[in-house]
């Protein structure tokens, strides 16, 4: 039974120090619709910028000005709304939601397959659409997923976003029934949270994984998840040599693009010839301050590159990744638990760049 209170994080994406908590009534959901007690809240490097009004690469996309921010939560169903009378799998009692379901929400609840369009991006949780760090949500039927009984909630939190763009990383670009296997070597940078998503699908696959890191200690933690190659780029600032020297210069056959401007050029140069770069963040920046601008035109002819923007991935994408996870009981890593009154805290310790996997809100005492 859900409270007639509640209360939320809210942002006016003017700073992570002017977030505040307010209390306000909760909601009763609605035809089509599940009230969700959020447990688990997981952290990505998008909230920090839409907290600090810095996420604003999709110009056609507006952002109220205050919103529950972040999109990745684990929760229960605790009550329902009524089905209506529609033939759409998702909107109807086939769909069989019931109270006391373990789910977790979809990025783009409207994304439901196929490639992502800007209408899915103007509904997407987090920005512009109020998020999940709340105590209760309410969802439409077809913007949650059941998980596998395995994951504790705060395990199933780290998958909407961070998995999911580590799977349609390895998989999005491959002819129809096809995934990743062993044979194939994939590069990711850094140990955030879809890096290490990358290393544990790619090991459960089968393949070689190459994980870069600043942090000697932290590239052993990578190891023991299957890392097969380890390079530090602050000893070795030319990575992209010992990633030829790892692959017998063949080069990576996809490559998790995480720094942004100041590593796409090193990435062009160990990619092998046909292999795929995933553009999935800009940690590193989002200009090229080289004076002598990369030519991202020559630079795909040269290997014959493919690359790829990656915006998180649909629903059915998401069922197909769980079975995986399930199937081969693969957990996420979560690197530190929050408490839900420190929320504060965990968005600038995520920020801090210190963490090794997924930083986690524990919403549910």
């Amino acid at each position: 039974m859900a409270p007639q209170k509640m209360t939320q994080w809210l942002t006016d994406q003017d700073g992570m120090d002017k977030l505040r908590m307010d209390e306000t009534e909760c909601p009763v959901p609605g035809e089509d619709e599940v009230l969700v007690e959020v447990h688990a809240v997981s952290l990505n490097y998008r909230d920090t910028e839409v907290v600090m009004g810095l996420y604003n690469h999709h110009k056609s996309v507006t952002h109220p000005p205050a919103l529950v921010p972040c999109s990745d939560m684990c929760g229960t169903v605790v009550s329902i709304g009524p089905y209506s009378n529609t033939s759409d799998p998702y909107k109807n009692p086939a769909f069989q939601l019931k109270t006391g379901d373990r789910v977790i929400s979809t990025f783009a609840p409207e994304h439901i397959t196929g490639q992502i369009q800007e209408k899915h991006l103007a509904n997407s949780l987090g920005g512009p659409v109020s998020g999940v760090l709340t105590q209760y949500r309410v969802f439409p039927t077809y913007a949650v997923v059941k998980i596998p009984d395995y994951l504790s909630d705060e395990q199933a939190s780290c998958l909407p976003i961070a998995a999911m763009t580590a799977w349609m990383s390895l998989n999005c670009m491959r002819p129809k029934g096809e995934t990743m296997g062993a044979g194939e070597t994939i590069l990711c940078q850094g140990t955030g949270g879809v890096s290490i998503a990358g290393l544990q699908i790619a090991s459960a696959a089968g393949a070689t994984a190459i994980v870069t890191s600043s942090s000697d200690s932290k590239l052993e933690r990578a190891k023991a998840l299957g890392a097969s190659n380890l390079i530090n780029y602050k000893t070795s600032p030319a990575w992209e040599s010992d990633v030829l020297k790892a692959t017998s210069d063949v080069g990576a056959d996809i490559i998790f693009e995480l720094g942004g401007a100041k590593t796409l050029r090193q990435s062009f140069e160990c990619i092998r010839f046909g292999g795929l770069i995933a553009c999935i963040g800009y940690l590193g920046g989002k200009v090229d301050e080289d004076t002598d601008r990369t030519n991202t035109n020559l630079l795909c002819l040269k290997r014959n590159v493919t690359m790829k923007g990656i915006i998180n991935g649909p629903r059915d994408k998401l069922e197909e990744m769980l079975k995986f996870y399930e199937e081969k009981q693969i957990k996420p890593v979560v690197d530190k638990v929050f408490k839900f009154e420190e929320g504060k805290e965990a968005l600038q310790y995520l920020f801090s760049g210190g963490h090794f996997g997924k930083v986690v809100v524990r919403v549910k005492a």
